[in-house]
């Protein structure tokens, strides 16, 4: 797979749509409560990239998830679609959202203390908070 070409994706019925340029900063896979409820999943995986390089067309709504995080999703289907943090100039977007499979494979794992027991890390870095 080309990671540094564009790729797009959007949400499960196509009201949001999402474009990224080049390849992400980082990708992480995320096992905190919030991630895990988020995505009705054991665990979320990001890919980061700066904002210049994302854009979305059409409406979504935030969620302000902490004091700093607001996670946007999709008003119709529920999609989560990106999140993005005050003071930081990155935007971190579920990988589940692009269009194609496979670009984005995770780098290192965090809130590994949420994590499942059955889960396998397969080698990655864990941190047991965030990223370091």
């Amino acid at each position: 797979m080309n990671v540094q070409r564009n790729h797009e994706g959007g949400c499960a019925c196509g009201a949001v749509r999402v474009r990224v340029v080049g390849a992400p900063k980082e990708v992480n896979l995320c096992h905190c409560m919030t991630c895990r409820r988020i995505h009705g999943a054991p665990f979320g995986v990001y890919a980061i990239f700066p904002r210049h390089a994302f854009t979305v067309t059409g409406k979504t709504l935030a969620w302000e998830s902490s004091a700093t995080g607001r996670r946007h999703h999709c008003p119709v289907c529920g999609s989560p679609v990106y999140l993005a943090f005050d003071g930081v100039d990155e935007i971190e977007v579920p990988t589940g959202v692009f269009d194609e499979t496979g670009l984005y494979p995770p780098q290192y794992e965090i809130w590994c203390k949420s994590a499942e027991p059955w889960h396998d890390a397969q080698g990655r870095p864990r941190f047991l908070r965030g990223a370091p």
